[in-house]
Formats: C-alpha cells, sequence, structure tokens
C-alpha cells in the first residue's frame, strides 16, 4: 500500500514572504498579544517580551500562528506544527525568490529561530 492509502496525516508546506512597512506596529501587537495572554508563565514572557522587542522577525513569529490557518477547517485536528522568521533580503526579479518546491532545502528550513506546537 502506498502512503496515500495507508496515512491520515497530511503535511502541509507553506512559505510566506512578508514586507515589513511599520516594525514598531508589529512589536506593539506582539507584546498586547503577549499581555493578554494569561498562560505565559512570567520566565518565558521576559524572555518573549525581549525577544519580540528586539527583533521585528520573532514579532512575526509570535503574532502568526499555524493554528490560525486550519483552526477552522473541517474535519482535520492540528497535530504538529512548527515554523521559523528570519530577516532575508529580497530582489523580486532574482530567480532565486520563485517558490518553487524543487528548490526547497531540507537545511534551509532549520535556519532561522524556530517555534511549535504539538
Amino acid at each position: 500500500m502506498s502512503t496515500e492509502e495507508t496515512s491520515r496525516f497530511v503535511r502541509l508546506r507553506v512559505e510566506i514572504l512578508l514586507e515589513v512597512h511599520d516594525e514598531d506596529a508589529v512589536t506593539q501587537a506582539a507584546l498586547r498579544r503577549l499581555a493578554d495572554d494569561a498562560e505565559v508563565p512570567d520566565a518565558e514572557r521576559a524572555h518573549t517580551e525581549g525577544a519580540v522587542t528586539e527583533d521585528t522577525a520573532e514579532a512575526l513569529a509570535y503574532l502568526v500562528d499555524p493554528f490560525d490557518l486550519v483552526g477552522e477547517v473541517p474535519g482535520v485536528e492540528l497535530q504538529q506544527a512548527s515554523w521559523s522568521s528570519e530577516r532575508v533580503d529580497h530582489d523580486p526579479d532574482s530567480p532565486e525568490w520563485d517558490f518553487d518546491e524543487d528548490d526547497v532545502d531540507e537545511d534551509d528550513e532549520a535556519d532561522g529561530e524556530e517555534s511549535r506546537i504539538g
């Protein structure tokens, strides 16, 4: 039997490139979300506040939640998610910026800070 016939699990890969026009707005949004999250322990809260204040990419990683992408999709349950953020140089005319699955390298996915659910 093939994997498609035997597994109920699906890996969905999403790559998003964002252009940040207002770093302060992103940082403030991340700090508000953190302040509203009563489940974050104090030690983790202090560390996260520092990270999102110092790095807009970290603030975005805190604001973007994969559960929000699939939370209301009928018939599925999020089992595990990981995502990362990093600052990158972007040249929209460069062929290296074509989102082509063949260009994805497993080592590239490990770069940057990573967040996980599950």
